[in-house]
């Protein structure tokens, strides 16, 4: 589909139920083979866990972390990011952006002292920091870079793979790739030959098959594989219940998907991410993903074009950019986040919730961000209906 005009809310009639992120469906197994944008798999030393958090707790592991070190992480973030510095009883500092989600480099001056072994930046929704300015700041005081590509799974910076800067990077293949779980760990400067990984286990295998189909099932992909699937998926969520009541075991089969929350379970630091993952790193054109959400991406943009109150975080989406979600700053936020959610329309605050133990007014750029960007999805697994669907109500929410 080409969108070439904006998109009106008069010729979408029905009402799909559209997701946040990717689903599996017989498209996403559909190749395309011009050349590929960068991806942090093109990083020589990788290593495929089962969420960003966990890679990142691994990756503050092997720089040496520990009590009394210091981690400076930006005030604009996901509580995701905190725990794994908590774990290995180091100190969490946090430093300022500026109004476009920038790492604040007068800020970061500021903060670095003798204690502050690693600044992780982060590059939202896939634009990326200056890594030259940071990489050069890192070198300066000898402490490490890590990038935080959860965001960011695909892209360059000035020719080179998003993940390539740092010490170390992660990323979450999970945002990317339609799959229940996924993270990677990567490093183009140091090897990752230490980490040993192993498998979740049968159950953990069989969980994430049967969760990324019902997913895709509640969507209305796959259907043709539903009806062979009841018994099994009944099973699986007599035995999901049964765990969670404690009547069976106290581990759970596989590790929370949120993206959002605080938790951070170690049980899943020496595991692998599922073969099903691997299958789909593996077999999904790549070519696909990144050019169906930056044509996605564009299509949001130009139908909220001069819209009043409301406008794209980012001014331009770079040739080197594959976006995780379309990010709008929306003056009313509440109001209109209110509209959307009871229209159906997906939607994410992301940092919506920020460490409790910050000091918000540290940062005010940091609180403006997290109270009003409303991001909107713009992944490969949309189709033309739903995309025109939610373009339509975005309309109707904006200018009511």
């Amino acid at each position: 589909m080409t969108h070439k005009e904006p998109v009106t809310p008069s010729s979408i009639p029905l009402h799909p139920d559209v997701p946040l992120a990717p689903v599996l469906s017989l498209d996403s197994f559909r190749q395309i083979t011009q050349s590929p944008m960068p991806c942090v798999l093109d990083v020589p030393h990788v290593r495929l866990v089962t969420s960003g958090r966990i890679a990142l707790g691994l990756a503050l592991r092997e720089l040496g972390v520990g009590e009394g070190d210091v981690v400076l992480l930006p005030a604009y973030h996901s509580l995701s990011m905190v725990p794994p510095v908590l774990w290995l009883k180091a100190e969490p500092r946090f430093y300022r952006v500026d109004a476009g989600a920038n790492a604040d480099m007068e800020d970061l001056t500021t903060q670095c002292d003798a204690r502050v072994r690693v600044l992780v930046t982060t590059h939202y929704f896939g634009f990326p920091q200056n890594l030259t300015v940071l990489r050069a700041f890192c070198d300066q005081r000898g402490i490490a870079l890590v990038e935080d590509c959860a965001h960011a799974f695909f892209g360059a910076y000035q020719g080179k793979p998003l993940g390539s800067y740092g010490d170390y990077a992660i990323a979450s293949s999970m945002k990317f790739f339609p799959m229940y779980e996924g993270g990677v760990l990567i490093s183009a400067r140091r090897s990752l030959d230490a980490i040993v990984l192993v498998s979740g286990g049968k159950g953990f295998e069989a969980k994430v098959v049967l969760a990324t189909l019902e997913r895709s099932f509640s969507y209305g992909r796959l259907m043709g594989l539903k009806a062979p699937l009841v018994l099994p998926l009944r099973i699986k969520d007599w035995l999901w219940q049964r765990i969670k009541v404690g009547q069976a075991t106290s581990a759970p089969l596989a590790p929370g998907s949120s993206d959002s929350d605080a938790s951070f379970d170690t049980a899943w630091l020496d595991k692998s991410t599922s073969l099903f993952a691997r299958f789909l790193l593996a077999r999904l054109s790549k070519t696909r993903i990144t050019g169906l959400r930056r044509r996605n991406y564009q299509c949001l943009q130009q139908t909220l074009r001069g819209l009043p109150g409301c406008r794209p975080l980012f001014a331009t989406l770079p040739d080197s950019v594959c976006p995780w979600l379309f990010p709008l700053l929306v003056d009313d936020a509440d109001a209109v986040f209110a509209r959307v959610r009871a229209m159906g329309v997906p939607v994410v605050r992301f940092a919506e919730t920020l460490w409790p133990a910050m000091d918000i007014e540290r940062c005010v750029n940091s609180r403006h961000l997290s109270r009003h960007v409303l991001a909107f999805p713009c992944h490969q697994e949309l189709n033309e209906q739903e995309l025109n669907w939610m373009c339509a109500q975005l309309l109707k929410a904006i200018r009511p």
